[in-house]
């Protein structure tokens, strides 16, 4: 699980915003569309994110993380998790 806050200058070119968000919104649904995403959330009242990704290892989740568009401005906190013993289903 990956929390994910958005830093962008206050003073970055409305024009560029707009394009990063455009194309983050594309490469985001894109890993959700591959199942690499399997669920995320927004943080209400923040520009943040968590996401629940289904990956094969550290390498493919940096790969996946590091091509976000706005990735030189995401602060990342990583959480590896695994399924419970105690698990049903």
């Amino acid at each position: 699980m990956v929390r994910m806050q958005v830093n962008l200058p206050p003073d970055l070119d409305p024009d560029l915003r707009e394009r990063l968000v455009a194309a983050e919104k594309e490469y985001s649904q894109g890993l959700q569309r591959e199942g690499k995403i399997a669920a995320i959330w927004r943080v209400s009242g923040q520009f943040a994110n968590y996401c629940l990704f289904d990956v094969a290892d550290h390498e493919e989740l940096h790969a996946c993380v590091s091509g976000l568009p706005m990735f030189g401005w995401i602060s990342t906190q990583v959480e590896a998790l695994s399924r419970h013993p105690n698990a049903i289903g």
